[in-house]
């Protein structure tokens, strides 16, 4: 486990509520249309796809907010169709995942979940996903850091 600070970011972000289980779906979709948007708009991609998700549930049928983010350098002037957010800093305590999706819960967010509930630290709610390196939904090596926010 790592504590940091996680970068000041301009982003490309769609945001929905929906179940674990709909993320996969979502994220195809919605990825498409940022990606779309980004070369419509002639915007620079400035790092990797960031998803962020409020109060992540434990199970894959309890409704959360999440979305979907594309850092890009910010522009002098933007008038896109998918909505340009500024995300803060915020302090974190992180881990990297290497492997497969299938392992993402079990290998990266239960071992991450352990360390934080043994540290002095609270849980803010929020929580990130920064896909480093990602090869594809059925891919058996994926680079994906895993951040929980935290409130102290």
């Amino acid at each position: 486990m790592e504590i940091k600070e996680t970068p000041d970011m301009w982003v490309l972000r769609i945001a929905r509520r929906l179940c674990l289980r709909d993320v996969k779906h979502a994220a195809a979709e919605c990825g498409g249309l940022i990606t779309r948007q980004i070369e419509r708009s002639g915007l620079t991609v400035a790092g990797p796809w960031v998803l962020v998700a409020r109060h992540l549930p434990r199970d894959r049928r309890t409704p959360f907010d999440w979305a979907i983010c594309r850092p890009v350098e910010k522009p002098a002037a933007y008038e896109g169709e998918i909505a340009l957010v500024h995300l803060e800093p915020i302090i974190v305590a992180a881990a990297v995942h290497r492997g497969p999706v299938r392992t993402l819960f079990s290998q990266g967010y239960a071992p991450l979940v352990a360390a934080i509930d043994r540290s002095r630290h609270d849980f803010s709610g929020e929580s990130r996903e920064v896909y480093h390196d990602w090869r594809g939904p059925g891919a058996p090596y994926q680079k994906i850091e895993i951040q929980f926010g935290l409130s102290r």
